[in-house]
């Protein structure tokens, strides 16, 4: 029995039919099934033993501890734009540590979410180096609340037997129409080029980047949950692990692409970082992934051009779950 948590959402429902894929269908479905998110087609046609609600599913596990092998803890509160600290030490400290204290007294393996937003600015640089994690300084709750989490993790004498943290960067690809104002650029571009026939990219604010050349590390759903379950198969080497593909790549880049895949002309309109955002944005970020590489994960990630032409042609133009 596999368990994955915030299993409704984007990544962890893509992860659900990832799983599916290879047969592993005896799946413990974890989340809060509010049908007013509109999350439901997330799961159709998924293979899967229950469902259990968040605020059940420590006691649950505690009960039923010895029937599952493997916990997938992607469930978190993810709005960059939240400003209530005390949201994100409940969901994504408080409940963690709980989860990652069963995981130690049942001998569970576990896997986590943590984030690229815990690199703020990147003023230290994009390095999984977990005796750095001190230096880190996020620029927002949400990524304050992930960093903690992985200090405290590190810093635990008592630990999973295998457990590691994944610094998501970013992630786009199926499931995510949910997601409203934190859906992808991808999601949103497009929608966007639907209506108007352009996509409005962010000014850049600082004169080291011309506009629409910042640069991001965007990784595809489908790689993110490939290691995963490489990460499931292994069992070894511990640890904090940066999840990208190691290649920055600019706005442009990602818009030129989406017009493409739409077999349309690229028309690109540049607009200002709103404010609530703006003191806050990224206008670089890079995985250095030197460290998954280094315990043998070997598949090349995907590109965006054909990550795009895929996530486009095969599920937003037809509105397809993956």
């Amino acid at each position: 029995m596999i368990v994955i948590t915030g299993a409704e959402g984007f990544i962890g429902s893509c992860l659900v039919a990832r799983l599916n894929q290879d047969n592993f269908n005896d799946l413990v479905l974890v989340d809060d099934f509010d049908s007013t998110k509109n999350r439901e087609k997330n799961l159709e046609n998924k293979k899967y033993t229950a469902k259990i609600e968040r605020k059940d599913f420590l006691n649950w596990l505690a009960l039923n501890a010895n029937q599952v092998q493997f916990i997938f803890h992607i469930g978190a509160r993810t709005d960059t734009t939240e400003s209530d600290e005390t949201i994100f030490k409940k969901l994504n400290l408080d409940f963690s540590q709980e989860l990652w204290n069963i995981c130690v007294n049942e001998g569970l393996p576990l896997v986590y979410a943590s984030s690229a937003a815990t690199y703020g600015e990147g003023e230290n640089g994009y390095n999984d180096d977990e005796s750095k994690l001190n230096l880190l300084n996020p620029m927002n709750p949400y990524g304050r609340s992930k960093n903690e989490f992985d200090k405290w993790a590190v810093s635990q004498n008592k630990k999973p037997f295998f457990w590691a943290g994944l610094k998501f960067f970013n992630v786009y690809g199926p499931n995510e129409y949910h997601k409203k104002r934190m859906a992808s650029v991808v999601f949103h571009a497009y929608n966007q080029i639907v209506e108007t026939g352009k996509v409005n990219l962010f000014r850049s604010h600082k004169s080291e980047y011309k506009d629409g050349e910042q640069k991001r590390d965007f990784i595809y759903v489908k790689d993110l949950c490939d290691v995963c379950l490489f990460l499931m198969h292994q069992r070894k080497n511990s640890g904090i692990y940066n999840l990208g593909t190691g290649e920055a790549r600019t706005w442009n880049d990602l818009a030129e692409s989406i017009f493409k895949a739409m077999n349309l002309p690229k028309n690109i309109e540049y607009i200002d970082i709103p404010e609530d955002i703006k003191e806050k944005y990224q206008y670089f970020t890079e995985a250095n992934m030197n460290k998954l590489r280094s315990i043998g994960y070997a598949k090349p990630f995907t590109k965006i051009e054909a990550a795009i032409e895929d996530y486009i042609k095969n599920y937003i133009s037809t509105n397809t779950y993956e």
